[in-house]
Parts: C-alpha cells; structure tokens; sequence
C-alpha cells in the first residue's frame, strides 16, 4: 500500500470516527455500539499511521542505495514486511509453535500467511474474510494466542452490533484462551482488557489486564489504542 492510499484511509478513518463521536452525542448510537467502533477506528488508524511512517521513508533510503548494496535492499524490504506483522505480534517462531507440539515448517509458513491475510482483510473492512483465515489457522493450531485474539475480538464487534448476548459471551471465551495460551503477548491483554472496560461490571478485570498489557512493553500503536479506555479507568498509559 503506497503513502497516498495510507493518508486517504487515514482520512476516511478519522472521518468515521467524529460521524461516530456526532451521533452518541446526539443519541443515535448505544454505548455498546459507540465503543465498539471507536475501537475498531482507533485500531486501524493507528495501523495506518504506523505503516505511513515506515513506508515512505524508507523507500527514498532504499532507492539511494540501490546501486551500492543489494544486500541492504534486500534487508530493508523485509523490514517492511515485517512491520505489518508487528501489531499483532506473529512471527516464524511464535506461528510454528503450540501447547501441543511442533508443526512443520510449510505449516508454519502457511499459519504466517493466513494470519498476515487476516490482519489485511481486517484493514479493508472485510471482517468476513479475516474470520476464515484466523478459523484455518486454528484448524491448523486451536491454540495460536493471535488467531484467538483476532477472532475473539471480531465475534465481539458482531456480538456488540447485533446486540446478541450468545455471541458476546463467546467472544470472551475465545479472548480468556487468547491470553492463557498467549500471556507474553501484549495484543490479547489488550483485546481483553478493553472488552472488559466496554462490558458493565468488569472494570477491576480490566485494570488487571492492561496492568499484564504494559509490563510487556507494548508498541505505540497498541498503546494509541489502549490509552482512552486506560483513561476511562483512571489509569495511566
């Protein structure tokens, strides 16, 4: 995704969230419903402004060295590469690895893949797809603390939009074996805890989930994302 593309969605984005903020102010949105899209605004703007900040620099630096270092070129891409993978915490090890064993290195590779398109799909709004990537991974490995984070928080959105106890209940199944199987991992105390903030009578949950979420040094992002529901609690980012 080139600069221009990341500023117009950046844009979008922002737009969205004060058309949210104008109509909760007017009563047109629950509570529920408001925060549930304030997350997921805040979330993938704070996506976007990370891939805005490491996408453009670093394309001017590698044209300049391009006829010196190919090596260096090539190093740069995968930087790039890998930061879309940094908000939701995945690599090669972590992805080929579970609670019941090894898997096999064109099964890693695969879990990394399908993970990578989740988070994609998630960016571009089509929340459908990202629930079919993250279900094969767990199809391939039930206990990846991302793909359980993922969906967990997705089934939430669905559950708070469609006012549907069921699915909401679910949602914080999935995110409760998100942080058991994935407890160094800042992104799913973070889910957790915001989940917890939004939901009646579970603040002392959530105070104890985004203390977990920053002794693990979470990015800025995820802190940009933390930060108002933290707030809300009386906390300090």
């Amino acid at each position: 995704m080139n600069a221009q593309r990341l500023r117009d969605e950046i844009a979008l984005r922002e737009a969205s969230l004060a058309d949210a903020h104008r109509e909760h102010a007017a009563g047109e949105l629950d509570e529920v419903t408001y925060q549930s899209i304030v997350v997921r605004e805040e979330q993938a703007l704070a996506r976007a402004r990370e891939r805005l900040a490491t996408v453009a620099a670093p394309v001017t630096a590698v044209r300049r060295r391009r006829r010196t270092s190919r090596l260096v070129l090539a190093l740069m891409c995968f930087a790039v590469a890998a930061v879309g993978l940094v908000w939701i915490n995945v690599s090669l090890r972590q992805a080929g690895t579970s609670q019941t064993g090894g898997v096999s290195v064109n099964g890693a590779q695969e879990i990394t893949q399908l993970l990578t398109e989740g988070q994609a799909d998630v960016a571009n709004g089509n929340d459908i797809a990202a629930l079919a990537a993250y279900a094969k991974v767990l199809q391939l490995q039930p206990h990846n603390a991302s793909a359980l984070t993922e969906t967990g928080w997705l089934d939430f959105s669905a559950g708070s939009a469609s006012r549907s106890p069921k699915v909401v209940a679910q949602s914080l199944s999935l995110l409760r074996s998100a942080v058991h199987y994935g407890p160094t991992d800042p992104a799913t105390h973070l889910y957790y805890a915001i989940v917890a903030t939004v939901i009646p009578h579970n603040a002392s949950l959530a105070r104890q989930q985004f203390r977990l979420f920053l002794r693990l040094h979470p990015s800025r992002g995820q802190l940009a994302v933390g930060a108002p529901y933290m707030r809300a609690l009386g906390m300090k980012a």
